[in-house]
């Protein structure tokens, strides 16, 4: 029986193949849009609008092994991965069952375009199993669930949800770009296709737009077909720098685990936050959940400043370290305010019902030494 490889030597090399003599150790970049065929050929032909450049498959590949599944594509943005994933599995009259719990960008593509396609879309509260059988329609084909979820870093417990989904014969999309599939792998816990947006962990450097999906060889050929029309392909430097990231993916999330938590654990004894969210707290909700089925607890940790927006900002500028920006996952800590990114089409009353007060921070942790990061807390908490 072939040994299985471990996380980190798959993130770094797939599946390791010989190398002829004086091959590159690094792949190189395919910067072409189209490729010579052969006269006469019936096989499919290699145009980079496909998804199918040799940097696209390379990375296609090893993230279908990471994920434990049959095969993955990436595309252009998370957005696009998450509106194609959902494209290739619903049709006109069908409907949509998701988690209230998504971010932003993602409900108003469910509340505002797929009516459009004819597609209807109701939101249900993810932690009660009740909601999700209640919620269902004669029409309905998938549900869709983000874990763990922005900003507030709620833990979503899959297998109940897996068990609906074949109970009923649904499809069960999650989109796992928070937990990585170094923490999480949604597919072992019964989830038809994993939704990334590998701008963030995947890449980890800030630098690269795209997303991803995996799942069965039949969906994301679905998935591929809907790619040809749409025109969502990745660059090819995107997905050589995709490659780059993924090789690095392991020893960066430890570390960003390891610190998050440090910084969480910190942050919990300070009286100046009125809160404090990461999943490797005993007082975050779903903490034994977390415990139980993430093999990490992330690298997000997410703050409630005593004194609003005010005091978050007093505090944002006092901050040396931490970059003032949207998005997560990258080599720098980043920090931002659900009240102007995310949540921002929310009225100040409907972020506080939902849990995000003002002077509500979210912290994505990047590759500094924990002790520089609470150290730069300590001093800003100070001039409050």
């Amino acid at each position: 029986m072939k040994r299985r490889l471990g996380f980190s030597t798959r993130a770094v090399h797939g599946e390791p193949e010989a190398h002829p003599d004086w091959a590159p150790v690094v792949a190189p970049l395919y910067q072409s849009v189209t490729f010579t065929n052969p006269i006469g050929s019936t096989q499919e032909v290699i145009y980079t609008r496909y998804g199918n450049n040799p940097n696209h498959v390379a990375i296609a590949k090893r993230l279908a092994l990471l994920e434990g599944g049959e095969a993955a594509l990436f595309v252009g943005s998370g957005m696009g991965a998450v509106a194609l994933a959902h494209l290739a599995v619903l049709r006109p009259g069908d409907h949509l069952l998701s988690s209230e719990w998504v971010y932003g960008g993602v409900q108003r593509l469910f509340a505002q375009e797929f009516g459009r396609f004819g597609i209807d879309v109701s939101f249900v509260n993810p932690l009660e199993q009740r909601t999700w059988k209640r919620g269902l329609k004669k029409t309905t084909r998938a549900i869709f669930v983000e874990t763990p979820t922005n900003p507030l870093l709620r833990v979503i417990d899959l297998e109940p949800v897996a068990s609906l989904c074949k109970t009923e014969g649904l499809a069960l999309l999650v989109d796992s770009t928070f937990a990585t599939p170094l923490n999480l792998r949604p597919v072992e816990h019964g989830a038809d296709v994993v939704i990334h947006s590998a701008t963030k962990f995947l890449n980890g450097h800030d630098d690269v737009l795209a997303g991803a999906v995996v799942g069965s060889e039949s969906v994301i050929e679905e998935i591929r077909k809907l790619l040809h029309v749409w025109g969502q392909a990745l660059d090819p430097m995107a997905a050589w720098l995709i490659d780059r990231g993924m090789k690095t993916l392991a020893v960066r999330v430890a570390k960003q685990n390891q610190t998050a938590l440090a910084l969480a654990e910190w942050c919990a004894q300070q009286p100046q936050f009125g809160g404090v969210h990461h999943p490797g707290l005993p007082s975050h909700p779903d903490h034994d959940v977390a415990k139980r089925i993430l093999n990490g607890f992330g690298g997000l940790v997410a703050v409630e400043l005593r004194g609003g927006a005010r005091a978050a900002e007093r505090f944002l500028r006092a901050l040396t370290i931490p970059i003032h920006a949207p998005s997560l996952g990258g080599v720098e800590t980043l920090v931002s305010e659900p009240r102007l990114t995310s949540h921002a089409m929310l009225t100040p009353e409907a972020r506080a019902r939902a849990g995000i007060p003002d002077g509500f921070l979210r912290f994505s942790i990047g590759l500094e030494d924990a002790d520089d990061l609470i150290a730069d807390f300590a001093q800003a908490l100070a001039q409050l």
